[in-house]
């Protein structure tokens, strides 16, 4: 049972010797701080990578067209050629299970040029031709008016959503935006809202410096015609893009000409493939993490075992007087088990708390220091430390039970001759 008398004996053991029992207790307590520290830490680089991603659509691929590599039906190796709105609908027909595509042109960055300019205020700002859906794919927080839809792509209104970043360049701080015009290569275009990416990435200061307008009205003021600069492609929840991405690519090499070895003719970014591998790469930190932890933490429980095995051999007259007043072998064992259990536990208990005070210690310093590029928040979950708990306990039944079986062999007659 667990009464009084057994409690104080327990405590009067580990008391004896103090310097032996904080010894012994530092295996236990490292292992389990390592454990937590490891874990956290995995959480923290997680953390930053997904904030990097964002909430674009992990499901998509991005897809363009760069020169051919190789002759084919008579055309030219080294020939160049773009994607034509057409292309579209031939997806659609061709492959099943897709959920958006969205065809997108774009001037400014990596494009060159593209100043837009607002009386006597000019910048230059990455500027896109899409359709409605793609902030469903590259999600963003419309904060005033509204973003494109299908009537303004039916009547190509030169209508823009404009970026945050752009508005405080080109707008005076508390002047309204709604309904005024700015000039995309000198073309006046109405701005009818303003956005806010989510992510908070290296990159998310120019995320907020992006101009949006119909896909429709892009290709008459700028002369694209039936040109597509590029497209992004979403897979439906059950299905994977990079299923279907061959398909896709197939489809196209058929429509423009292109050898059916030629890979380079077609670029693409498989968003879907790059955050599988980043999901494999968390469970392998995670795995680390666990099998350090817990080799650490092993070597403090071999720590726990010996020092009961010594602190029964210190015991083997008491034991064997014990026994000779007729205490039950299971009562003896359930003492050494119990010493053990508790070392265990208290040992660990101070382990995770000193890794809760680091882990709140960094959280307190990434937020005075700001975001950290692929790290942050780093934390542990209640059912890591109860799972950590529980291992405690396994742990300190383990390291007790060699100890108590030696324990309960001792013979009275051959206990009470020992010196």
């Amino acid at each position: 049972m667990f009464n009084k008398d057994r409690w104080r004996e327990i405590i009067e053991v580990l008391s004896s010797n103090v310097g032996r029992t904080l010894l012994t207790a530092f295996g236990v307590c490292w292992g389990i701080f390592i454990l937590i520290t490891l874990l956290a830490a995995g959480k923290g680089f997680e953390n930053g990578i997904r904030k990097d991603f964002g909430d674009i659509a992990t499901n998509t691929m991005f897809m363009w067209t760069r020169s051919t590599t190789k002759p084919f039906e008579g055309l030219p190796k080294g020939r160049s050629f773009e994607f034509k709105t057409n292309d579209v609908q031939a997806i659609w027909d061709n492959v099943p299970n897709l959920k958006y595509i969205s065809p997108r042109n774009q001037i400014g960055g990596f494009r060159g040029g593209g100043n837009v300019v607002r009386g006597i205020r000019i910048g230059a700002y990455d500027v896109y031709g899409d359709y409605p859906e793609i902030i469903k794919q590259d999600p963003m927080t419309v904060t005033s008016g509204r973003f494109i839809n299908y009537n303004d792509i039916e009547q190509k209104r030169k209508v823009a959503i404009i970026g945050q970043g752009v508005q405080s360049e080109l707008y005076d701080k508390g002047e309204e935006v709604l309904g005024s015009y700015i000039k995309i290569r000198g073309i006046n275009f109405l701005v009818i809202g303003t956005y806010k990416k989510n992510n908070n990435d290296g990159d998310g200061e120019e995320a907020q410096k992006q101009i949006f307008v119909p896909f429709t009205s892009f290709s008459q003021a700028f002369n694209r015609g039936e040109d597509v600069g590029w497209m992004a492609i979403t897979a439906h929840d059950g299905s994977s893009i990079s299923q279907l991405k061959e398909n896709i690519i197939e489809v196209m090499r058929k429509r423009h000409k292109v050898h059916p070895e030629d890979k380079r003719a077609i670029g693409y970014f498989d968003l879907y493939e790059q955050f599988n591998r980043v999901e494999s790469l968390f469970f392998g930190l995670k795995a680390i993490a666990y099998l350090v932890g817990i080799m650490v933490l092993l070597s403090g429980i071999i720590g726990v075992s010996n020092i009961m095995l010594i602190v029964v051999k210190e015991r083997t007259k008491e034991i064997g007087i014990r026994r000779a007043l007729g205490e039950q072998p299971i009562s003896i064992k359930k003492q050494i088990l119990m010493e053990s259990i508790f070392l265990t536990i208290i040992s660990g208990m101070v382990g995770i708390i000193f890794g809760a005070l680091l882990i709140y210690g960094i959280n307190s310093l990434l937020d005075s220091v700001g975001p950290v590029d692929m790290f942050m928040n780093p934390s542990v979950s209640v059912g890591v430390v109860s799972g950590a708990l529980m291992i405690l306990m396994i742990s300190g039944l383990l390291a007790g039970f060699i100890p108590a079986q030696s324990a309960i062999r001792v013979r009275p007659i051959e206990a009470l001759r020992t010196e």
